[in-house]
């Protein structure tokens, strides 16, 4: 199953058809407001007007959805704000009428830095697997899965990735710090991704794919563990592939590298090149955050892998605003704009922002990596803060819904972008 490739259908003329516009605008009022409707038209413009060109007879990929992390962070804050606060989150993220209409959902294997600590779903040293559950997740993350799935009208496409194996599993015998998975345990590891597929759909919750593993190449005082290329192709095509396919989840999409798109083509290559291993590659998925100090996003080695494989999608799996808090920093929601359109233009079939909520301080997490998000929730006073990225993000998943094409767009003004 390949997104890459739309159906063919007759594609009406747009010449006359009305468009509508919606506006978010700094110093102003508009917050996605529908401020005009005008008509396609066929005269050629002039020089100096500002014109977006479209042809829908061009078409490309084809949109799997677009939405947020539902992590520990977000759950627990969820978790303090009374039921009518609740629901207006809800309503505010998954609501296609009176909020922006979220689609695709990922969520972490055990901990990740924006958990209140470190925990995973077996007792150290249990290689066996035999003390598995996920009964950690019941308190909070779970109840909120199953809520937004219920608001987002029953369904939410939702995948999984692990930011590190358990301690004993690693050469560095600690979650944090980088370290690496130990060969002894690859099977073991292979088939922990196996039992929580299992078990999240026991609690009734789909999974449609897992990665494999957060941002592979990036020792963090946090989760994190290291893998090459050719790890992470042989780890694919030696333990979890196969070990999927036992286990009758054959089904499910398995994406890679999960980290920047700085180094993502040299990832491509390795894995994509090899047939074994690329035959259980759903596709390759990246970050933002080699933009992290300043300059432009990478978009042109999105392009080149489409270039090079164009069986497989490429998924935005992850970006936020670092440095804690950001709440009139209109930079923010630009950046989320700049990069959803570049991403989108170079084949890309998902974008997903990191945690949908966190508190005043920019968290929980547990090793106080406090970072920005689209809704801030003043536990204190009990109140929502939207963001301008809440707004720019809805420009997106509102209109540009799970199964539309992008078709051809052009403009004439080198700063006006368009999809």
């Amino acid at each position: 199953e390949q997104t890459q490739k739309p159906t063919e259908t007759p594609i009406p003329s747009v010449l006359g058809m009305e468009a509508t516009v919606y506006t978010t605008a700094h110093e102003t009022e508009l917050r996605l407001a529908r401020t005009g409707t005008p008509r396609f038209e066929a005269e050629q413009p002039l020089e100096n007007e500002v014109s977006v060109f479209v042809n829908p007879k061009k078409t490309f990929q084809t949109l799997l959805g677009i939405g947020g992390a539902i992590t520990d962070a977000s759950a627990e804050v969820f978790a303090q704000l009374p039921a009518e606060k609740q629901q207006e989150f809800l309503t505010a993220y998954y609501d296609r009428e009176q909020g922006i209409g979220y689609s695709l959902c990922r969520t972490p294997i055990h901990s990740c830095d924006f958990s209140s600590g470190s925990y995973t779903y077996i007792e150290e040293g249990d290689k066996e697997l035999e003390t598995f559950s996920i009964a950690h997740d019941q308190d909070y993350k779970i109840p909120l899965i199953k809520k937004a799935t219920e608001a987002a009208g029953g369904n939410l496409l939702l995948y999984a990735s692990p930011w590190s194996p358990p301690a004993f599993m690693k050469d560095n015998n600690n979650m944090l710090q980088g370290g690496k998975l130990l060969p002894e345990y690859s099977d073991a590891w292979a088939r922990y991704y196996a039992k929580f597929i299992k078990a999240y759909e026991a609690e009734g919750m789909p999974i449609w794919g897992i990665t494999i593993q957060n941002e592979p190449m990036a020792v963090q005082r946090w989760e994190s563990c290291i893998w090459t290329a050719e790890e992470e192709r042989d780890f694919l095509k030696n333990h979890l592939g196969p070990t999927l396919e036992r286990e009758g989840l054959g089904d499910k999409k398995i994406v890679v590298w999960d980290h920047n798109r700085d180094l993502i083509n040299h990832r491509a290559n390795t894995i994509f090149e090899d047939p074994e291993a690329s035959k259980y590659a759903w596709g390759i998925g990246f970050h933002w955050y080699e933009t992290w100090a300043g300059g432009e996003p990478m978009f042109s080695n999105l392009g080149n892998i489409q270039e090079s494989f164009p069986s497989k999608n490429l998924l935005f799996t992850e970006g936020c605003q670092e440095g804690g808090l950001h709440l009139t920093d209109w930079s923010v929601g630009e950046r989320y704009a700049h990069d959803i359109i570049g991403d989108l233009n170079h084949w890309t079939v998902g974008w997903i922002d990191w945690n949908m909520v966190l508190d005043e301080r920019g968290g929980p997490n547990h090793v106080n990596n406090l970072c920005d998000a689209p809704i801030i929730a003043d536990t204190v006073r009990q109140k929502l803060y939207y963001e301008n990225s809440y707004y720019y993000m809805g420009h997106f998943s509102k209109f540009i819904r799970p199964g539309a094409v992008r078709i051809g767009c052009d403009v004439n003004k080198a700063d006006l972008e368009a999809t």
